[in-house]
């Protein structure tokens, strides 16, 4: 009886915890590139400056251990991923430049592997080129769940807690 009550409010406390309650400590840091236009050329060195960009943040982001510190990597190399897009644009010969900064805007519900974010409105480093008027690419740079890959992800040396299973091994153990 003791372990039916027990393993009950467990599992009332877990659909409280996983159901009703914002997390306000999940915080992400998004990414989104917006392309000059929807010309294929412009289309192309898109994924050209994201390759750069993506390239350039791996290895600061992955030094991060919070949103907070995820921004203000960003903060501070502002101004060298400003130059990487222009790099790239200017060696592949086009005019406009990029603009890069970190605004709140709204992204719609997507799936990276087994995470899902809702829509809503989330911090995001925007980079626009040129007009920016063009079709985009997103992704998350906090958590970096898109910066890696799945064999990337399995080297590393992270760990999973849940309190749940803390409660009861406690309890049965």
């Amino acid at each position: 009886m003791k372990r039916f009550v027990v393993l009950s409010l467990v599992f009332v406390l877990s659909l409280f915890v996983f159901c009703g309650c914002k997390n306000d400590e999940n915080k992400y840091l998004r990414i989104h590139i917006r392309a000059n236009s929807n010309l294929e050329i412009d289309q192309s060195i898109k994924y050209k400056v994201k390759d750069k960009v993506v390239d350039y943040l791996v290895p600061l982001i992955s030094d991060c251990d919070s949103f907070d510190s995820a921004i203000e990597v960003i903060n501070q190399n502002n101004l060298s991923i400003k130059n990487i897009c222009d790099d790239v644009l200017n060696k592949e010969g086009f005019t406009y430049e990029a603009r890069v900064g970190i605004c709140k805007e709204y992204f719609p519900t997507r799936a990276y592997g087994e995470y899902v974010l809702p829509s809503d409105f989330y911090d995001a480093v925007i980079i626009e080129l040129g007009d920016a008027v063009g079709d985009n690419w997103w992704c998350v740079v906090y958590p970096p769940l898109c910066f890696v890959n799945a064999k990337e992800l399995s080297s590393c040396n992270i760990k999973y807690k849940s309190k749940l299973v803390e409660i009861i091994d406690k309890f049965f153990g």
